[in-house]
């Protein structure tokens, strides 16, 4: 693809479309499919340009605008998807599938919050050891700063990140140190400020909306269609290897074959057609397997997607936290299951929710690395009052005993920026909402959502105080700290030992065993038990702060790991406090 042969938009409500070049308006003509075209002016790269819709003075922006430069309320400008020298022929990318995924906000990465600046510290995740790199959304948002889900120029790289140019640019840097992308992408809504779609066609379901707004109309074929480019652009313009798709779970759609599922087939063609593998992997709140079970026993045919359950069950054993959604994983037995069967609730009762939630994963036929896991995520820290970490009140011992469980378990795992060298910063939410009635509103919106969770409001920052976004952004004088340095140590260490160990890379349910004491806390995960070629390596927590003792009396007593005071003798492995032995 090159620049489009001429100017077209999609725009079935309104009576009259003018297309402005530069200052200069020239008529569009409708056609029967309701889109509106010229031959009058051809696009040429770096116009501006937009729409003027019926009688309406403003111009507004392209909703397939690649880039907004003055923001998302300004004109767009004409971008070329083939102008970028790729260097990545040779990228023959790699399965998302028990990969280490590392989660990363371009804004706060580094003081510049830039994606030049964050592909200039893409090293730091070589040297990690860390396979994907995987980013928060980037499209067009209204203000400087933000997470990203405000996002409404789908098409668009932020402009304060770069651009699409500094977008290849990180792909492009990426894919020479060996590291895959993966994009997260909202299909669930749009943000409050800036969209402009529902003045050209019925893009929402006006009055049917989810918790952050109107659905997106995915049943309709041209919104469908709209949804599908922008999948595919991600992977043939920009490089992608894969998408992150947000709260799946708020998308209204009740068509068959389903818009995750028709994403899944697009997807698989394309992946064939440049032929390396290329990944969808689902936000999902239902924990329904049908998500990643294969199209062929009626699934959607997603790579994968998140796990919460996984999330609470470390939580709770680690900091003893019950309050809100956290009160059914308080038991040891909570984690014990989520490591054995992926699902905490397959059909259990929710206290949080009032009633029986999710289903089990037939683990027969379903790998564990279609769950992808993590200790701390950046919804799980922002959506906290102080956008706390788990460094900020945890020991070191608790903090490798998350990033043992996470990264030497049966799925696939995924680090949040800053935790494998326990930053100090928080990570808080933020926006920079230029309307103060919205800015207002979104901050009022944040106490009453954290009411029900017991946290205290004078604790909670004003997303829209430029503080909170500043004070979000990682500090690397933290890596050369004694703590960060330590911490850092550990986290190389555990990711290497999924090289060196074929036990952690088995994705078969069936191949792993776990064992727990709830009186004592301590939990034995056994990896590799199918493994013909070596023996069975043994993940040994105690999560008490007294001594323990754990028995092993599998293991051969072959150390390959210890972070904490312990010792091994004898089949059994003795604590003294907090910690975990990996061994044979």
């Amino acid at each position: 693809m090159t620049v489009p042969a001429r100017y077209a938009v999609w725009a079935p409500n309104p009576e009259r479309v003018r297309l402005v070049v530069d200052g200069t308006e020239y008529a569009l003509t409708r056609g029967d499919d309701d889109w509106w075209r010229t031959d009058e002016v051809t696009p040429v790269v770096g116009a501006r340009y937009g729409f003027r819709i019926d009688d309406d003075e403003d111009v507004r922006p392209d909703p397939r605008s690649r880039y907004q430069p003055e923001g998302v309320h300004g004109p767009s400008e004409v971008v070329d998807p083939e102008r970028f020298a790729w260097t990545d022929d040779s990228w023959t990318g790699r399965p998302a599938r028990g990969g280490v995924i590392y989660e990363m906000h371009i804004g706060t990465y580094t003081p510049e919050g830039t994606l030049d600046a964050a592909a200039a510290k893409l090293d730091h995740l070589v040297e990690l050891g860390v396979e994907f790199v995987e980013l928060l959304p980037v499209n067009a948002v209204n203000g400087e700063w933000n997470w990203g889900y405000d996002g409404v120029g789908w098409f668009s790289v932020h402009a304060p990140y770069g651009g699409p140019d500094a977008y290849d640019r990180f792909v492009d840097t990426a894919h020479a140190l060996g590291l895959g992308v993966i994009q997260d992408v909202v299909y669930n809504h749009l943000g409050p400020s800036g969209n402009y779609l529902p003045l050209y066609g019925p893009y929402l379901l006006q009055g049917l909306g989810n918790t952050w707004g109107d659905s997106v109309n995915v049943e309709h074929p041209e919104v469908r269609r709209y949804v599908l480019d922008n999948v595919r652009m991600w992977f043939r313009d920009h490089h992608v290897d894969g998408l992150r798709l947000d709260a799946v779970h708020a998308i209204r759609d009740t068509s068959r074959p389903h818009v995750l599922q028709a994403m899944a087939s697009e997807t698989e063609s394309y992946s064939e057609f440049v032929g390396r593998p290329l990944s969808l992997i689902a936000e999902s709140d239902l924990n329904d397997p049908v998500m990643f079970r294969p199209q062929e026993a009626s699934g959607y045919g997603l790579t994968g997607q998140w796990s919460d359950d996984f999330h609470h069950a470390v939580h709770v054993a680690l900091t003893g936290e019950t309050n809100g959604y956290y009160a059914d994983f308080a038991p040891l037995s909570a984690l014990a299951k989520v490591l054995e069967h992926g699902f905490f609730h397959d059909g259990t009762w929710s206290s949080f929710r009032r009633k029986r939630h999710g289903r089990p994963i037939d683990r027969g036929t379903s790998p564990a690395t279609a769950l992808v896991v993590a200790n701390q995520n950046h919804d799980q820290i922002g959506n906290r009052a102080a956008g706390d970490r788990l460094a900020a009140t945890l020991d070191d011992e608790s903090l490798v005993i998350a990033a043992a469980l996470t990264l030497l378990g049966p799925f696939t795992p995924m680090l949040f920026m800053g935790e494998e060298f326990a930053a100090t910063t928080p990570w808080q939410f933020f926006t920079s909402h230029p309307e103060k009635a919205l800015g207002e509103a979104t901050a009022k919106g944040r106490i009453a959502e954290f009411a029900e969770h017991g946290w205290d409001e004078s604790a909670v920052p004003d997303p829209q105080d430029p503080t909170t976004f500043t004070n979000s952004k990682l500090d690397w004088a933290d890596v050369t700290s004694e703590r960060g340095a330590r911490i850092l140590r550990a986290y190389r260490v555990l990711v290497a030992l999924r090289r060196t160990e074929q036990a952690f890379v088995d994705q078969r349910y069936e191949a792993n065993a776990v064992r727990f004491d709830e009186h004592d806390r301590w939990i034995v995960l056994t990896r590799g038990l199918l493994g013909p070629d070596s023996a069975p390596v043994h993940v040994v927590v105690n999560l008490a702060d007294d001594a323990a003792e754990v028995p092993v009396p599998d293991a051969s007593g072959e150390e390959l790991y210890r972070f904490g005071e312990a010792t091994v003798d004898a089949g059994v492995v003795r604590f003294a406090s907090r910690g975990v032995v990996v061994l044979r």
